[in-house]
């Protein structure tokens, strides 16, 4: 099985310049941002050791290496979700490998079902907090006291107030609330929607949670925000679907890729975050 240290010594092998600072995880519709790499290197996950086989539409399993504006990113245009194999820890790999290249941040997007009837298709939400509906973690299996990760700030605050500082400039509207994560693959129903809106979900998707677990546990600070495609079960006539889901994020991708470009590239990078009100 491949570990952390191959793919770092594979990945020093073929790009032994690079120094991210950053690590962007692209959800769904999220994909546009490559488009705004300068400098930059492509690499399949299929070269790449530990890493996964993308096997869902709209994750292109592909690692870049570049910069948007100033910053040095390593942008993971794809993510293995638990759906999958039934493993959450598919992102374990990819995320400590670049940690140990030198990310200190992890910018994670998705594409998520909206709980608020004010939020809906093409909104853009910053996640505040999750809820681990699945109550299953990526750290499973680990020793030492490390693995008791606090997750009271989970999303790092002084990110949050640089999106929203950046949003406000670009006069993009960025709703804020918190993200639940469901298993999938199927979607959920209309009385599963009520009890998550119950338990003060303002949007729900299948991903994000593990990848802020991983990156908690190696020390990297988190940020990451919603492409909402649909309204959830039972708030909307509309039968929901993957394709529809990729087919609202695609509508919404460059608005999205665009807000996210500026925020990487606004990002000031010293001390270790939650400081800002």
């Amino acid at each position: 099985m491949a570990t952390t240290a191959d793919a770092l010594a594979h990945l020093r092998a073929r790009a032994p310049q690079a120094r991210p600072q950053v690590a962007v995880l692209l959800g769904s519709g999220w994909g546009g941002l490559t488009a705004h790499l300068l400098d930059a290197l492509r690499l399949p996950y299929a070269e790449l050791p530990g890493f996964p086989q993308a096997s869902v539409a709209g994750h292109a399993g592909e690692l870049w290496l570049g910069r948007i504006g100033a910053i040095e990113v390593a942008v993971l245009s794809g993510r293995q979700h638990g759906y999958e194999t039934g493993a959450v820890d598919g992102m374990a790999v990819p995320l400590r490998t670049l940690h140990a290249l030198g990310c200190k941040v992890l910018v994670q997007t998705n594409a998520a079902g909206s709980l608020n009837a004010d939020m809906g298709p093409g909104s853009l939400m910053l996640v505040a907090d999750h809820i681990n509906m699945v109550q299953r973690s990526p750290l499973v299996g680990a020793t030492g006291a490390d693995r008791f990760v606090g997750m009271a700030d989970a999303y790092d605050r002084s990110l949050r107030l640089a999106a929203r500082q950046v949003a406000t400039r670009l006069g993009v509207k960025l709703f804020e609330g918190v993200y639940l994560w469901c298993l999938g693959p199927q979607f959920e129903t209309p009385a599963e929607i009520r009890a998550f809106r119950a338990l003060g979900a303002d949007a729900v998707g299948m991903s994000t949670v593990p990848e802020t677990i991983l990156a908690r546990h190696s020390g990297m600070r988190v940020l990451a925000l919603s492409l909402i495609t649909n309204l959830a079960a039972g708030m909307s006539g509309e039968q929901l679907s993957h394709a529809r889901t990729l087919a609202q994020a695609q509508l919404a991708s460059d608005k999205a890729s665009r807000l996210l470009a500026a925020i990487v590239s606004s990002l000031s990078l010293a001390g270790d975050g939650n400081t800002a009100p």
